[in-house]
């Protein structure tokens, strides 16, 4: 019985998270023509991804308590009615203003699908079963991320960008419907726990506070370097058309097994050896994109994604290894962190690259990599007083 009721709700959350994803980067490829389309610069076109990622910022650690207090499944409901119904704001809005805000509104209540799931599935799930529909959660974040970038570039004509947010519109109420209805019944004693940590104590333990930084640091690179890379391919010299800026992405996949693979390397390593390796191999591959090739430029994204997912999961694995409490509380700030990188990065390298180009670009996401590069360091370092 155990066996047969896993397979449901690994579905249904692969199927949640993933369309809630893909409506968060749908509009990344396809930057210029909406650049070109609303007579708008750079900058600000790039605010239809970095406001979203903003939202998510803001609303996470709210849902993160509303799902300890209440029951999950109305709440994924309301959040994928209101995403939904914004991704249909968008298809139809000639206002880049009202473009901006409905995606600002959709980051507010995406973590209704994401952040509420997860603390679900903790809530929910027996340990045996928890770490595997967790890695369907992980890599459901992953395939939503490129699923975004596909439907928005490739699978509608670029041109067309309006009906990929009805397609995601449609993929993304028909999984909220189905979690709803199908997903098992919470444990209402769950949801009277211990007294944890506040969220002001667990900044206060450097432990957590460097992974926090880390997840910052490493989404401050990586979504910058992503968001700014179709403006850079679709100037000369190499002038690409969307569709091959768009295939670009599918170097993301790697991610799917970066994941697992990371963890296979902190076991062997250690996590702080994984995070200076990762950042090494993330800091060479952004120089590397300067180089003149699509074929180069492809590459380098391959290894970008890999350094980028395997500072992402050693992090987060040190992170639940320190905590003996409010681990729902701490990955909701890790989270937080990481988007609030996010959209940081996108805003910050939007000045980099309009000032000095995608050198500029270059130099920035180097630099910032410093952080997770010195913590990787102060691990490994911290690990040998230990004697680990």
């Amino acid at each position: 019985m155990e066996t047969h009721s896993q397979v449901p709700t690994q579905a249904l959350v692969f199927f949640l998270v993933a369309t809630a994803f893909t409506t968060v980067y749908i509009t990344q490829p396809v930057l210029p023509v909406i650049e070109n389309e609303f007579g708008v610069n750079a900058r600000t076109a790039s605010l239809s991804v970095s406001m979203v990622i903003f939202g998510v910022a803001l609303a996470n650690l709210p849902f993160g308590m509303l799902a300890d207090r209440y029951p999950i499944k109305p709440i994924v409901l309301t959040g994928g009615a209101v995403v939904a119904a914004t991704s249909l704001v968008c298809a139809i809005t000639h206002s880049i203003a009202v473009l901006i805000a409905a995606r600002f509104i959709q980051g507010l209540f995406i973590p209704a699908l994401t952040t509420c799931i997860a603390a679900y599935l903790a809530q929910s799930l027996p340990a045996a079963r928890l770490n595997v529909v967790m890695g369907s959660y992980v890599s459901a974040t992953v395939a939503g991320g490129l699923g975004g970038r596909l439907l928005g570039g490739w699978i509608h004509p670029p041109l067309h960008w309006r009906y990929a947010f009805v397609s995601a519109s449609v993929l993304l109420m028909t999984a909220t419907i189905a979690a709803f209805r199908w997903l098992p019944a919470e444990n209402p004693k769950r949801k009277i726990e211990s007294p944890h940590a506040g969220f002001i104590e667990l900044l206060a333990q450097p432990g957590l506070l460097r992974m926090f930084v880390v997840a910052f640091g490493a989404f401050f690179v990586f979504s910058s370097t992503f968001n700014y890379l179709p403006f850079y391919l679709s100037k000369p010299p190499f002038s690409a058309r969307t569709e091959v800026i768009t295939l670009m992405y599918l170097a993301y996949l790697i991610g799917i097994v970066m994941g697992p693979a990371s963890g296979r390397l902190s076991n062997r390593l250690g996590s702080g050896a994984t995070m200076v390796l990762g950042s090494l191999v993330f800091a060479a591959a952004i120089a590397a994109t300067l180089i003149q090739s699509l074929v180069a430029i492809a590459a380098s994204l391959v290894a970008i994604c890999a350094g980028f997912f395997s500072i992402h999961a050693a992090a987060v694995g040190l992170l639940n290894r320190r905590l003996t409490s409010s681990r729902g509380r701490a990955n909701s700030l890790y989270v937080l962190c990481y988007y609030a990188g996010g959209a940081a990065g996108i805003t910050a390298c939007g000045y980099a690259y309009s000032a000095y180009g995608w050198k500029g670009a270059v130099a920035l996401g180097i630099s910032v990599l410093l952080l997770p590069l010195s913590i990787g360091l102060t691990e490994i370092m911290q690990g040998r007083r230990s004697g680990n």
